[in-house]
């Protein structure tokens, strides 16, 4: 055995005696989240609250893609000045395609963000509660483990819990 392994070997027996936990579980807290009643109402509310803006984006689209075809079918056909027109309806019409969009997406964000900050104080408490009545010692972001077994996996617990609340 060479200098390197035995230093490994003598870390490793030596440290695994000190994180050694009686009682581990996994947890997708996104998952669990996002899977929560709360959430499908939210994104029910979501949608229905930018239904309008979400029409408008599609009609702009639509115009956008009528202008760049128009714009294309008489590149050869039309006078300059026709072809300048053109372009800049086109212009115009994807500019404002882009900037409403944009704006959607931003407005989405910062009501999603507002939900997770509103569910946040429930994940916490729900998290808590079977910490305490279970004793677990750790709790994994599941994403960062590579295996686990279904009964260590707290994620549809939990989820229960953020509905009964």
């Amino acid at each position: 055995m060479n200098y390197f392994t035995r230093v490994a070997a003598f870390v490793l027996v030596l440290f695994s005696s000190q994180v050694m936990a009686e009682k581990v579980a996994v947890l997708g807290v996104e998952e669990a989240l996002l899977s929560s009643d709360a959430a499908q109402s939210f994104r029910e509310e979501l949608k229905k609250e930018f239904a309008d803006d979400e029409k408008q984006l599609v009609s702009l689209e639509k115009q956008a893609r009528e202008l760049r075809d128009k714009l294309q079918k008489n590149a050869g056909l039309a006078s300059e000045d026709d072809l300048k027109q053109m372009r800049m309806q086109f212009q115009k019409a994807f500019g404002e395609y882009q900037r409403r969009g944009q704006a959607l997406q931003q407005q989405r964000g910062e009501r999603e963000k507002a939900f997770f900050a509103e569910m946040r104080p429930r994940l916490d408490k729900a998290i808590r509660s079977l910490i305490e009545s279970e004793g677990y010692d750790v709790i994994l972001s599941k994403q960062a483990t590579v295996y686990t077994a279904e009964s260590a996996d707290l994620t549809s617990r939990v989820i229960d819990l953020l509905n009964q609340q």
